[in-house]
């Protein structure tokens, strides 16, 4: 897609900077719609969590080097990451380079692939929460919803950290269990 399609008159959400093409194009073709693909639902899983305490647009920015960095999210890779990868990744300049994140991203995979086992896969675990229906709100109603609590709370139950309620709300928003486009959006209720 070729940037001056992306610069339409269409009405955006109040968060995308029009400036960044990536953000646009993300906002446009991927945020909020619904996703099934576990794959895809584990990348962005594992990048919500490097958001935390930073701006998505940060990430989104970095995605192409998490890709190159995680072995495009090849999760049967990720799982075995060592010492040696963590200190690889501790020294990728274009990724997050928090150990923490790091070590919790590891986890987090491990237990990621221990819900695909036990459910058949990530997303009938994570689409029965909302009884796989699409819930509408705007997105600037709030950061959390007793949804992302609970989901929230499940996962930290099985282990996992570095998704907070804050980070499960923005998760379910990206992979479109809720779709927040505001009124004036060109997707709201799409």
């Amino acid at each position: 897609m070729n940037k001056n399609n992306l610069q339409t008159n269409k009405n955006r959400c109040f968060w995308v900077n029009m400036k960044n093409p990536l953000y646009i194009k993300y906002h446009d073709e991927e945020w909020g719609r619904p996703c099934h693909d576990d794959r895809l639902l584990y990348e962005l899983l594992i990048l919500e969590t490097f958001q935390a305490g930073l701006s998505w647009e940060c990430i989104l920015n970095k995605r192409e080097n998490f890709r190159q960095a995680y072995d495009n999210f090849n999760i049967d890779k990720v799982i075995k990451y060592d010492d040696e990868k963590i200190k690889t990744l501790l020294e990728n300049q274009g990724i997050i380079r928090n150990k923490l994140k790091i070590k919790a991203s590891i986890k987090n995979s491990i237990i990621f692939k221990q819900i695909q086992k036990e459910f058949g896969s990530f997303n009938k675990y994570i689409w029965n929460f909302s009884d796989n229906k699409i819930i509408y709100e705007s997105c600037d109603i709030r950061t959390s919803s007793p949804l992302s609590d609970k989901i929230s709370k499940d996962l930290k139950k099985r282990g996992m950290t570095f998704i907070g309620t804050t980070i499960i709300y923005s998760y379910i928003q990206a992979i479109g269990i809720i779709n927040a486009h505001i009124k004036n959006c060109f997707l709201y209720n799409v």
